[in-house]
Order: structure tokens, then C-alpha cells, then sequence
């Protein structure tokens, strides 16, 4: 495990980091001195709570990817057909488009299924966007580390698939400001630019479930997730968290959805809250709150189960 550790200290994202604050402590500075109204700003205590996160989910990550990585391995050693050369820029573009594709049937799922939005809820729960809010990451990375099967199974490395997925997480920090406008028209059309991550982070309803690519906007261009940036959006939870507390950041919807399945009276009940679209409640409860459904994949659980963000 130590050697994993020290192994980590090769990773992209960890390279990053002093980069990383310094640009945070610049953008913050920049922030400041605007004149911008605009602008949501920034709170210390909420950086704080984004910063005292990221760290938390490295040591996860850490843990998580070094299991991850053993099991991987096998699937590449015993299970793949054949395996793709290190050093083909061939090999490159698979690994880059493999990656991209996965994340975003993850993103979207993240935001179908609630056992998953239990911890992906964690980053959309900052009231400001800003660079720090790129740190703000869930502790409970264990569907994240599940996506990249297909890839090993394909032949590629799986050191190569976790170094990549590093790479869009670096590049994700790019798309998180609101000191950065629209940019020209064709970048906007092939890649996430923070105008289109803004929409991603938005609970206004036509932003609700929208733009989950990593660095392409390509894929939700072609399976109908785009939403380009109209106004200034509002950012958080449908149900605003309201604390500062990581601990009550990174638990609250894993608790909201654990007391829906202690209640619920059958054992479908029981899977619906666990598997079922975040607010997802039973027809008869539904029908006796006037309801038509399920709410929105965004709108899922803060303080209440099952009502927040996207």
C-alpha cells in the first residue's frame, strides 16, 4: 500500500495541486477587487469546506484506486484479447475518447440513479461557483473507480486509464470560474468551457441534467443533453444544505436515503429509493401529494430526502 502511495505522487492531479491553489488564491483576489455584481463571489467558510473535501477524497481516491488498479490488472493480464502498446499514439486515442464516452455515461447515471447522486451530490452542494468548488469531491468514489472495466478489457493499461482520468480532472478545475465568459464559437462547440459547466452546476429547471461532458461537449450534442448558457444560473441544491459542515456535505443524502428505505413499506419501495431517480417517491404517495413523479435528476435530497441539484 505504501508503494501505491508513493506511486500517487506521480499523478497528474497531484503534480497539479500548488498550481491549483495558486490560481485559487488568485481567482479570489480577482473576485475581490470585480466590480462584477454578477458575480456569486466567495465565502471563506465555503472554501474551506471545498479545500478540507478535496483532501479527504485524495486519501479515498488513493485507497480506492489502489484496489481498483489490482482488480483492473487481472482483467488485463487473464481477460483481454489482446493488449494495446504503451507507446502507439493510436493506443492514446482510444485510452482519451474510451475515458470521455465512460464519464459521461457516468455523469449522467450519477444523476439517474440516487445511490450514486448520494455522493456525487457532494459537488454541486457550494452555493458559489469557483475554482475551489473543482475540489469539492465526494468520499465515496468506489462507482467512479467501477466505469473503467471496459477499457482494461480493450487492452489498454490500467496505470493509462487512471492517468488519464487525472488529466480531466485537472482540466475540470479550467471549468469551474465565472471570471472566464463564453469563449469563441468553435471552441464552445467541441469542448466543456465554464459556460457550459456553469449550466451543469445550475438549479434553475432548463438547466436541471444538463451538459455532463468532461472536456467534449461533443456527447451531449449528440445524445440531447446540451443546454447552452442563457442566464446567469443559480447554483447549489433544488433544496439548499445551508452548512459548512464536510462531514454533513459528504453524509446527509446517504442518511435521507437510508431513512426512505427504513420506512418504506415493501421491499420495491425499498429498491425504488435506492435505485430509482433522485425524489423518486411511490405512486400512492405521489398521487396524495398531487405529484406526477419523480423529480428531475437534479432535484434530489439535501435536508429533506430526496430534493437537490444537479
Amino acid at each position: 500500500m505504501l508503494d501505491k502511495v508513493l506511486d500517487r505522487l506521480h499523478d497528474p492531479a497531484v503534480y497539479a495541486l500548488p498550481a491549483m491553489a495558486l490560481l485559487i488564491i488568485i481567482e479570489m483576489v480577482a473576485i475581490k477587487f470585480s466590480d462584477d455584481e454578477e458575480q456569486t463571489g466567495y465565502d471563506l467558510r465555503d472554501h474551506r469546506t471545498s479545500i478540507l473535501t478535496g483532501f479527504g477524497a485524495l486519501v479515498s481516491s488513493t485507497i480506492l484506486r489502489s484496489i481498483a488498479l489490482a482488480l483492473y490488472l487481472l482483467v488485463y493480464e487473464y481477460l483481454a484479447p489482446w493488449h494495446l502498446p504503451t507507446d502507439s499514439w493510436m493506443t492514446w486515442v482510444v485510452l482519451f475518447f474510451g475515458v470521455e464516452l465512460l464519464l459521461y455515461v457516468y455523469h449522467r447515471a450519477s444523476h439517474a440513479i440516487r445511490l450514486i447522486w448520494a455522493g456525487h451530490q457532494v459537488h454541486h452542494s457550494s452555493q458559489y461557483f469557483n475554482l475551489s468548488t473543482a475540489l469539492r469531491r465526494k468520499w465515496a468514489q468506489w462507482f467512479e473507480k467501477a466505469i473503467w472495466f471496459p477499457l482494461p478489457l480493450l487492452g489498454v493499461h490500467p496505470a493509462l486509464v487512471f492517468t488519464m482520468h487525472s488529466v480531466h480532472l485537472v482540466y475540470g478545475l479550467f471549468a469551474h470560474t465565472e471570471k472566464i465568459g463564453k469563449l469563441p464559437r468553435p471552441i464552445e462547440y467541441v469542448f466543456v468551457t465554464p459556460s457550459h459547466h456553469r449550466v451543469h452546476h445550475g438549479t434553475d429547471p432548463e438547466y436541471l441534467d444538463k451538459n455532463f461532458g468532461s472536456i467534449l461537449i461533443i456527447w451531449d450534442r449528440m445524445f440531447g443533453t446540451f443546454q447552452p448558457e442563457l442566464q446567469r444560473p443559480t447554483y447549489g441544491l433544488t433544496k439548499q444544505l445551508n452548512s459548512y459542515s464536510m462531514w454533513q456535505v459528504q453524509m446527509h443524502e446517504f442518511i435521507n436515503m437510508s431513512r426512505d428505505v427504513r420506512g418504506a413499506r415493501t421491499f420495491k419501495h425499498k429498491l425504488g429509493y435506492v435505485f430509482g431517480p433522485p425524489g423518486w417517491r411511490p405512486a400512492e404517495e405521489r398521487e396524495d401529494k398531487g405529484g406526477t413523479g419523480a423529480e428531475p435528476a437534479g432535484v434530489v435530497a439535501t435536508g429533506q430526502s430526496s430534493e437537490a441539484l444537479t
